[in-house]
């Protein structure tokens, strides 16, 4: 059973950090892409950030840009999602997903259609 489960969320003030990690189990992802999204109640899922299989390229929302890193490490095989200065409007359930099948490794999807597995999510509340 491959399993996708995050770790790291938590209460923290705005202008704080914190270090998302989303271990992968089932299955070794080190030839996909993984990535985050993230939700809030009543709104559609929201890319966040992306990585290629290797870790050389990563994308990001403008949301996330300058502020978040995403980062990966193969032999864990585990993503991770270090967010700075973070915001209220940041406050959302995180989740990490990867691909299953890729076309291409060294490409990366910033819909959701283009991952296979999901993990369950972890909640970021950011007070103002």
């Amino acid at each position: 059973q491959v399993r996708l489960v995050e770790s790291g969320g938590g209460l923290v003030q705005a202008g704080g950090s914190l270090r998302l990690s989303c271990a992968a189990s089932g299955r070794t992802f080190s030839s996909s892409p993984m990535c985050w999204f993230r939700q809030t109640p009543g709104k559609t899922r929201e890319f966040v950030a992306a990585i290629i299989w290797n870790g050389r390229i990563s994308g990001y929302a403008d949301s996330a840009k300058g502020r978040f890193t995403i980062s990966r490490d193969n032999a864990k095989n585990t993503v991770y999602l270090q967010m700075n200065s973070l915001k209220p409007e940041d406050t959302a359930v995180y989740s990490c997903c990867a691909s299953g099948n890729p076309s291409s490794p060294s490409f990366y999807s910033t819909g959701p259609e283009g991952y296979d597995y999901w993990g369950q999510g972890t909640q970021v509340t950011v007070s103002s």
